[in-house]
């Protein structure tokens, strides 16, 4: 039984990863992309508008 002990905490994990990439792959797109978008693109606007108040060039 020693041998089920040690693999079940790989198995688990490895459980638990793989649920994670589903779920992370499931949720790219879908009817939330453009809201997500939007915002990166209003963040982007931002520090771009902040950096050329400074005087900062652009990199």
């Amino acid at each position: 039984m020693d041998y089920v002990s040690a693999l079940l905490p790989p198995v688990v994990m490895a459980a638990f990863f793989i649920a994670l990439v589903v779920t992370i792959v499931k949720s790219q797109g879908g009817p939330n992309k453009a809201k997500e978008d939007a915002v990166v693109d209003a963040a982007i606007a931002r520090a771009e508008a902040a950096r050329q108040a400074d005087g900062t060039p652009a990199s």
